[in-house]
């Protein structure tokens, strides 16, 4: 697999991909971005904050967490962090529309 395929598995999540379904789902987005639409049952937890907080909101490196945006590109970035944070199950679901069809879960508007 080359550079590019890498980096498109990185961003857009592999779609074949197993997710679990007792994930904790974070939206990387900005507040404004989850109020327009959510998947039902997450967490917002903007990217600029990223860094800065994830290790509050999610202590055990063992929880399963599933990521997701607009695109896939800023939960991939952010799946990156907590890899090398030594979280073990990081998922990238994508955009907000894919992962909610995935896992058959209904897009929440407001906060």
């Amino acid at each position: 697999m080359g550079f590019f395929s890498h980096f498109m598995a990185a961003v857009s999540g592999k779609e074949d991909e197993a997710l679990p379904v007792d994930a904790r789902l974070i939206d990387v987005r900005t507040p404004h971005e989850f109020a327009s639409g959510h998947v039902d049952g997450a967490f917002n937890l903007p990217l600029e904050r990223f860094n800065h907080d994830i290790q509050r909101v999610v202590p055990d490196k063992n929880t399963p967490v599933i990521l997701y945006c607009r695109s896939g590109a800023r939960s991939g970035h952010a799946l990156g962090v907590m890899r090398q944070l030594g979280y073990h199950q990081v998922f990238n679901g994508g955009s907000v529309g894919a992962l909610a069809l995935r896992l058959k879960k209904d897009i929440r508007h407001g906060a």
